[in-house]
Order: C-alpha cells, then sequence, then structure tokens
C-alpha cells in the first residue's frame, strides 16, 4: 500500500454507522486515526489508505464487532481468522467459497450469501433480512468485499468481477469501477456479483504461513483490493481505456512504452494477479457495457469499437459474458426496443 492511495468517505460509512447516534465517541475514534470528523459529511471526499486501514482495525476494537454492528447477532473478534483457517484447508476456490459462506452463516443472521455456477459464469448472490435500510445496503457492500477479497487471496490473483448489482440505490463514486467493474448497477432487483467460474478451479495457494502474514495485514491487503490505482495492472488498464481498439499496443510494446521488458511486464503483471491477455478482455467488456448503458451506438459500431470484426461473433461473446444479448441488455437501461 503505497503512502498515495486514497479512499472515499462514503467507505469509511459502514465502518463508523454503529457511532452515528454518538458523536463524541465517533469524533473520539476518527482523531485515533488523523481523520477529520468533518469529513464524514462528505461521501466524496478522500482519506489516505492508511487511515482507512487504521480505523478498520479500531472500530473492531471498539465495536468488538468484526462486522461493525452491521448484523443482530454480529463476528466476535477472531471469527474472521477462525473461518480463514478452516478455508485454507480446501483444495479449490470453489469448495473453499462454499465453506466460506457456509462458515459466515454460522455468525452472521442477517446477511446469507450463496454461489450458484451456471455454466461458464459463478454468481455470488445474498439475501438480507436486516430492517434498517442502512445497515443492509452497508452489510451488503461490507459482505460482498469481504467474500471476493478472500477470493482473491486465496487464489493469490485478482479475480474480475463482470456483473455487480446492488439492491439499494447510492451516488456513484470514481472507486466503484475499479472495486465492482464497469458493470454495476443500483437500485437492482437483487444483490449479486458475477464472474468467470474458471477461477473457482484455481487451486488454493494459500497456507498458515501466509494466513499469519494476511491475518496482521487484512485491513491494508482489503485496501489494495479496493484501489489498485498505481499498480502495472492499472496501468495496462488506463492505457486501453484512453484509446480506440485499432491503436491498443501488444504486450511488446506497452513494455517499450514502459521501458520494461516483455518478460518483466509479464512478471509484474502476474504477481498483480492477471495477464496482459486478461486485462485487454476485461477492458473490452467494460466498454461494451458503458457504451450498451450510456450511449447511442449501435452494436455494430460497439462491436467493431472493441475489436469484433462481425456484429454476431459479439453477440456471441457478450452472450457468454452476461447470458443476455447486447439489445436486452441496452433494453433494461435505456428502455428501448431490443436490437437485433
Amino acid at each position: 500500500m503505497r503512502e498515495t492511495d486514497s479512499v472515499a468517505v462514503y467507505f469509511m460509512y459502514p465502518m463508523i454507522h454503529a457511532l452515528r447516534e454518538d458523536p463524541q465517541r465517533l469524533r473520539s475514534v476518527l482523531e485515533q486515526v488523523g481523520i477529520d470528523p468533518v469529513l464524514m459529511d462528505q461521501p466524496t471526499a478522500r482519506v489516505p489508505a492508511t487511515a482507512f486501514a487504521a480505523l478498520w482495525l479500531v472500530q473492531i476494537r471498539e465495536l468488538d464487532d468484526e462486522f461493525f454492528q452491521l448484523d443482530s447477532h454480529g463476528m466476535p473478534p477472531g471469527s474472521f481468522a477462525l473461518i480463514c483457517r478452516a478455508l485454507i484447508q480446501e483444495p479449490t476456490l470453489e469448495k473453499a467459497m462454499r465453506q466460506c459462506l457456509a462458515n459466515f452463516s454460522l455468525f452472521l443472521r442477517d446477511f446469507r450469501g450463496t454461489l450458484n455456477v451456471r455454466g461458464k459464469r459463478a454468481v455470488i448472490g445474498l439475501q438480507t433480512r436486516a430492517q434498517n435500510t442502512d445497515v443492509a445496503h452497508f452489510g451488503e457492500e461490507t459482505f460482498l468485499v469481504l467474500m471476493i477479497s478472500l477470493l482473491c487471496w486465496l487464489g493469490g490473483r485478482r479475480i474480475p468481477i463482470d456483473r455487480a448489482d446492488f439492491r439499494h440505490e447510492r451516488l456513484s463514486l470514481s472507486d466503484d469501477s475499479l472495486l465492482w467493474g464497469a458493470n454495476l448497477t443500483f437500485g437492482a432487483e437483487r444483490t449479486e456479483i458475477e464472474f468467470d467460474s474458471r477461477y473457482l478451479q484455481l487451486p488454493v495457494v494459500q497456507d498458515l504461513v501466509s494466513l499469519k502474514a494476511f491475518l496482521r495485514s487484512a485491513p491494508q491487503w482489503l485496501v489494495i483490493r479496493f484501489r489498485n490505482q498505481h499498480g502495472l495492472a492499472s496501468q495496462v488498464h488506463q492505457r486501453l481505456r484512453n484509446s480506440h481498439y485499432s491503436q491498443w499496443p501488444t504486450l511488446e510494446a506497452f513494455a517499450i512504452e514502459q521501458h520494461l521488458s516483455p518478460s518483466t511486464v509479464r512478471r509484474k503483471l502476474e504477481r498483480e494477479g492477471c495477464s496482459f491477455q486478461e486485462i485487454k478482455d476485461e477492458v473490452r467488456r467494460g466498454v461494451a457495457f458503458e457504451q450498451l448503458r450510456q450511449s447511442q451506438s449501435s452494436i455494430t459500431v460497439i462491436a467493431e469499437q472493441i475489436g469484433f470484426q462481425e456484429p454476431s461473433a459479439f453477440h456471441r461473446a457478450f452472450k457468454k459474458w452476461t447470458g443476455e444479448s447486447p439489445g436486452r441488455y441496452r433494453a433494461r437501461f435505456q428502455g428501448k426496443r431490443l436490437d437485433t
């Protein structure tokens, strides 16, 4: 985690919600970690990632709850470590995630997650019984952050989210795409995240030694998962997003731009849990989602923009990504007739 990393104030709200009715206590907690209490009414303001991580630990101690009193039962300190110890014994990410969801349900009463594999797509869904609206949506975001972060850590790599839907409405933040991907919907029918099911077949690569290191720095690791703003993967992502597909560099050309060797680029990206090709695929999906939701461009033009020579190939790829056609996806957001 770099000193320049920062986090939008909004992402602190789940941690401090339980203290909202006790301003003096809240002020004391914030001052402990060097955060100006005035910022709490500015959700788009930013605080250092180090302060965010420190607040995470302080609030666990202050509330005696690793889920920040967002659940009617909660998670006593030590629950997270206990769950993780069980997960590193599993052979694959699928078995580990199923075990993870089952273990969380032993502690939490108001948030129940499920994992469904539908062919090439995997969906982590969430059902919520919390009565308070704010508690419900803070709890849902916190729960899914923990799930995807644990999944990434267990596999030792970044796992991109292809679709994220939340039932609640809230303001959009610049951090959202880094956390939830480009295909993000608020005010959806249900809360769930979707990703490529092939990641579930990856082996669990963590052991007791790496678990101890992880638990010592878990909040910081989660912050890095929140905002991978300065890594090489982010640079590749931005380079591709800021140019037309026809101008995308090859890995070798990108390495020259960065004054690195291709092998160094591959190694650095692998250390960040991804590859050059995977980032290209992720950007293509992101551009497609964004254009279908926000632009009036025809599906043929969008297909060409992200490198599909034939619209039919784009239709097949999009159906694979989302389970629906580009036209149906656009209709859900723009209220148009279905394109063919």
